[in-house]
């Protein structure tokens, strides 16, 4: 009888071994299908890279030859008073002016354009489709060693010919500076013999109309410049690898 089990058991395993499935093998018309999957998707981001590429090398071709910049026409329109620092890469220059034998430092951060307004007739009336580009200044002016002391700040508006004062206020440059400090009023709230006096004292330091001329040409210069560059940094990394 136990024999009579065992060979059961015996063959009923084998009969479960015969009816069960042996795993499916990938057929080669499924690996030929994924393949074929990975071709087109490479084409395709081939395909895209080229254009882009296409592209920004069109751009390139067009801003070089439409409006390329002029380094030299930059260079000699410069102030023999201010040296500059272009910053390349960066949206704004830095121009330093030693003054009383180095006593007195003269320095102006300025901003590539940051805004426009309306332009206007010499009557007032506003004129349709065209405007006055706007940079922003900080114009620092500091006395004896550098870092002691206090420096006179002045936030300033340049239009293509003339500079406007904002605000005028010290900074502590020695101990902790003060969280909140207190700037003063705006400049058009002074009196006019104060505003007058703050004008000539800019003026003096050659902060006048003739800086915002020079800055405009710069930056017009310097904005074919940097989308140059900007472009030609682009394509650079689009043709790596």
């Amino acid at each position: 009888m136990a024999r009579f089990v065992s060979s059961s058991r015996r063959l009923l395993r084998l009969k479960t071994l015969t009816l069960t499935p042996p795993p499916p093998r990938p057929s080669s018309s499924s690996s030929s299908s994924s393949s074929s999957r990975s071709y087109i998707s490479e084409m395709r981001r081939s395909a895209f890279k080229e254009n882009l590429l296409r592209i920004l090398r069109t751009e390139i071709a067009y801003e070089s030859e439409s409006r390329p910049p002029n380094p030299a026409a930059a260079a000699a329109a410069r102030f023999d008073l201010f040296s500059v620092d272009d910053r390349p890469g960066e949206q704004w220059i830095r121009l330093v002016r030693k003054r009383r034998g180095g006593e007195e430092e003269v320095k102006i951060d300025a901003t590539m354009f940051d805004g426009a307004a309306p332009a206007k007739r010499s009557g007032g009336a506003v004129e349709d489709g065209d405007a006055r580009l706007h940079i922003s200044l900080l114009v620092e002016v500091s006395k004896g060693e550098e870092g002691s002391g206090s420096v006179l700040q002045f936030v300033c508006s340049a239009w293509p010919d003339s500079v406007d004062v904002e605000k005028v206020f010290p900074v502590r440059r020695c101990g902790p500076a003060p969280i909140r400090p207190y700037t003063g009023p705006d400049f058009k709230e002074l009196d006019e013999e104060m505003q007058e006096a703050v004008r000539d004292y800019l003026e003096e330091r050659g902060v006048n109309d003739e800086l915002a001329a020079f800055l405009h040409d710069s930056m017009a210069n310097k904005d074919r410049t940097e989308l140059l560059r900007w472009l030609k940094n682009v394509e650079s990394y689009v043709k790596k690898p």
